[in-house]
């Protein structure tokens, strides 16, 4: 049978619950996945004064082919993004500016350092987002930066955060879509602290510093991201979820919760209707906790299934921004693009193929039988057939196919760096 022929008998299966797979297709189209550009190239950055990672960061592994120049890591990206369906985003750190050789501290980057990416993002129909870089720096070596007792350093950093912020904008201006800003610090003790409130206090006072300088919200958005614990933090991280979540409510901020930044038994998609309920908009670093290790490649588990559910069930698709954020250096990098991302994409499909206002309504008639053996039955109906009609309508390889054009950039490409 035919992509079109096994798309046409998946079609009469879903529609005989009422959902129009057309339309459903069309929707997806225009859910843009934030795409990190850190995967190319192991969060090393094109920094004149490059340092090796800190701030609870490691990436483990040495498969040939990592970017190392700014127009190779934009090579990469482009390959990656030919190979998934859809109109996407891609994020960047501060790290990633390009000086001209030029030594420029990070309080000091400016738009002009990001040129080069907002006119190759025009190029490619593309919007950009952005977040400052606390980590990877001699003011970082301590692991702390806004929460830091020294004031000089805190104010280093303060004046990073702003200058990330001008650049979002920048970004948002050029581009015509808002760029979501987002703050994250490695601050932190490895073994127990003795004053836990001392240090939070100073971060709440630098986040005041930063969002007090005025940023326009049409072109940028700002967001505060927590982490349970980081090497070098395992005992205490300042700026927890219970923080940044306080913070985000009581100051109109995105919190952005990453699904590698919570105690194993945590869930994020059980955080998502929460937070819709109080928030306009919320922010996701989608990426695949394993044991310590909070970033690995994003596969079709049940945890993406499930925050994919939340986010369309809830019809959250235009409130909840989505963006990637893993680094594994052991395996084909474009490939760990592709796989991501097509696979939080199937994810969004597949809760869109499903009758979720009628299994609402079981639930609240407490028909839990018919609703168990439903949501049970669903995982079998034919996602695979409209998946695949889905790829060769929008003009990329179908099933695994793509995994022959990786190989290809790899020998052609990859290998010869």
């Amino acid at each position: 049978m035919s992509i079109q022929e096994n798309y046409e008998l998946a079609k009469k299966a879903y529609e005989k619950w009422g959902i129009n797979v057309d339309e459903v297709i069309e929707t997806l189209k225009n859910v843009p996945i934030s795409i990190h550009c850190w995967q190319g190239d192991d969060v090393g950055g094109f920094e004149v004064n490059q340092k090796e990672l800190s701030g609870g960061i490691s990436v483990t592994g040495n498969y040939p082919g990592k970017a190392s120049t700014p127009e190779e890591l934009r090579a990469d990206l482009e390959k990656a993004l030919s190979l998934i369906p859809g109109k996407h985003r891609v994020n960047l750190h501060a790290i990633y500016a390009e000086t001209n050789g030029e030594v420029v501290e990070r309080d000091q980057l400016e738009p002009k350092h990001f040129e080069n990416w907002v006119n190759w993002a025009k190029e490619n129909g593309l919007g950009l987002d952005y977040n400052p870089t606390l980590f990877s720096h001699p003011k970082a070596d301590d692991g702390l930066t806004l929460s830091h007792p020294n004031e000089e350093i805190r104010e280093f950093w303060i004046n990073h955060c702003i200058g990330s912020r001008k650049i979002g904008e920048y970004f948002g201006k050029e581009l015509g879509t808002p760029a979501l800003t987002n703050i994250w610090i490695p601050d932190g003790y490895k073994d127990i602290p003795s004053d836990r409130l001392t240090p939070r206090k100073r971060l709440k006072e630098s986040l005041d510093k930063i969002f007090a300088v005025e940023v326009d919200e049409k072109y940028n958005l700002d967001a505060v991201e927590s982490k349970v614990f980081g090497l070098g933090s395992e005992s205490y991280v300042v700026g927890s979820h219970e923080f940044y979540l306080n913070y985000a409510m009581k100051n109109d901020k995105l919190c952005l919760l990453d699904t590698g930044h919570y105690h194993p038994t945590e869930t994020v998609s059980n955080k998502i209707s929460s937070m819709l309920l109080f928030s306009e908009k919320l922010a996701l670093h989608v990426s695949r906790p394993v044991r310590w290790d909070s970033d690995h490649v994003v596969i079709l588990d049940d945890e993406l299934k499930e925050i994919a559910l939340e986010i369309v069930r809830n019809d959250a698709l235009d409130r909840v921004i989505i963006g990637l954020d893993f680094f594994d250096a052991s395996i084909n990098r474009v490939a760990a693009w592709t796989i991501g991302t097509r696979n939080m994409i199937k994810a969004l499909l597949s809760a869109m193929l499903v009758p979720n206002e009628y299994l609402k309504q079981l639930q609240e008639e407490g028909n839990f039988t018919e609703r168990l053996a439903l949501m049970e039955e669903f995982k079998t109906y034919p996602f695979g057939a409209v998946w695949d009609y889905y790829c060769e309508k929008m003009g990329v390889p179908v099933k695994e196919s793509w995994l022959e054009e990786v190989k290809a950039y790899e020998q052609e490409v990859l290998l010869k760096r």
